[in-house]
């Protein structure tokens, strides 16, 4: 087997070193063999009282020879997932406020990329029968990938949780929520 490159240890090293906000988990699971010859990847879920848990994987892909529209070395694929209200899975601009989470999040943490693209999905459910219950979920699902310019990837790892968060719907870093209000 040929020896590990420098340069991926290195960027696996810099997606490890990502200290998430206290109510996104991000551990390392078994990542994809065949879509290239090195690959890593996080899964991460978010947690948090009132909060939608919202769960997702970042694979980091290395080549050293490239790939045909990687335009470099590295590739990173993300894949998120959280459960939506009713009345927010019909908000038309929902799919282009999905896909600025992501965007907004690389921007935010000074990450450089290029030849981003991908898909965010809503989905609506009805469940039947023995698994009647809960009758109804509603989805938003976010599927892209993106080639980095920089070998320092600390700053797209920090954008998936980032992009993570949003997607769970957590109030910013430092804002308390208090309990919601009922009319009684």
């Amino acid at each position: 087997m040929t020896e590990t490159p420098e340069e991926f240890r290195a960027a696996v090293a810099a997606l490890r070193s990502v200290t998430p906000r206290p109510e996104v988990t991000l551990e390392p699971i078994k990542a994809p063999q065949r879509l290239a010859p090195w690959a890593f990847a996080l899964a991460a879920e978010t947690t948090g009282p009132g909060d939608v848990p919202a769960m997702g994987r970042l694979v980091l892909l290395h080549d050293p020879e490239g790939q045909e529209g990687w335009h470099g070395v590295f590739r990173l694929v993300v894949y998120m997932r959280a459960e939506l209200d009713a009345e927010l899975a019909t908000d038309p601009f929902l799919p282009a406020v999905g896909w600025s989470w992501l965007t907004d999040a690389l921007d935010a943490t000074g990450a450089d990329w290029t030849a981003l693209g991908g898909t965010v999905t809503e989905t609506s459910s009805a469940r039947f029968g023995d698994i009647a219950e809960p009758t109804r979920t509603d989805d938003i699902e976010l599927r892209a990938s993106w080639t980095p310019t920089s070998t320092d990837l600390r700053p797209h790892g920090e954008a998936f949780s980032i992009a993570l968060s949003h997607y769970a719907g957590l109030p910013p870093v430092g804002v308390t929520v208090f309990g919601r209000r009922r009319d009684d």
